[in-house]
């Protein structure tokens, strides 16, 4: 600033830094967005062609867009931290599952954050909402929806949203995921062989759970998802190797 410029008028001066300020500003952000951009494509190579590490591609497994096939649930618009956590647990092998843990194994941090920014961000390929006012003859939709006093069990839905869409980043979809996986997820909480989440709610709810309990949730939420339907809600899980 040269000596001049010291006697403009103030307003002059104050107008000046009023249209410098946003740009200064906005430099850290354009540096964080380019290299979420990059993370991002990134996970989308990796999901589609794998790794020279050995990595097959996520897609061969979990459908084009995430959208799960058969067995395998999809992965589409499951929370970020969800699918981060997921695959950190193959990899270090405190969950156990004979096709995702020798992958998990070869991906580096990194490249596990990109494939889970990727697929948090792709929309979810259903949409799903609760049956009909639950009946108490209906175990699996009064689970779900509204738990077990007596044996201070929550409904699912306190956590994993209604029709079981999921909630936040952490607390997975579970609308449409395949009955036998949800089963397997269960029981594995149920004897300790799983990681036990946020505040181990899932081990505490698990062991209140009895397997007749375990077998109608998993069939309830297997029902929700219709067979075509918009974009619009997620779902997430693991079965013969995914997370």
């Amino acid at each position: 600033m040269n000596q001049n410029s010291l006697h403009q008028p103030l307003s002059r001066r104050q107008s000046a830094w009023r249209a410098i300020l946003p740009v200064l500003l906005s430099l850290p952000f354009a540096g964080v967005a380019v290299a979420q951009s990059a993370s991002q494509e990134a996970g989308k190579q990796i999901a589609a062609q794998g790794t020279p590490q050995g990595v097959a591609a996520c897609a061969s497994c979990h459908g084009a867009k995430g959208e799960g096939n058969a067995a395998f649930p999809r992965l589409a618009g499951t929370g970020e931290a969800y699918l981060q956590a997921q695959l950190e647990a193959f990899g270090n092998g405190s969950r156990k599952n004979p096709v995702m843990q020798p992958m998990a194994e070869k991906l580096t941090p990194e490249q596990r954050l990109a494939v889970a920014a990727y697929y948090s961000r792709l929309p979810a390929p259903m949409s799903a909402s609760d049956m009909a006012t639950a009946k108490p003859a209906d175990a699996g939709a009064w689970l779900a929806t509204r738990g077990r006093g007596k044996d201070q069990l929550p409904a699912c839905a306190q956590c994993h949203g209604p029709g079981g869409s999921g909630v936040g980043t952490t607390f997975p979809p579970l609308a449409g995921l395949p009955a036998a996986y949800i089963t397997a997820q269960l029981q594995a909480w149920k004897a300790g062989t799983r990681p036990p989440g946020p505040m181990a709610l899932m081990v505490s709810v698990a062991k209140k759970l009895s397997d007749p309990d375990i077998s109608a949730v998993a069939a309830y939420y297997a029902a929700l998802a219709p067979s075509a339907g918009p974009v619009a809600v997620a779902q997430t899980g693991t079965k013969k190797g995914q997370p």
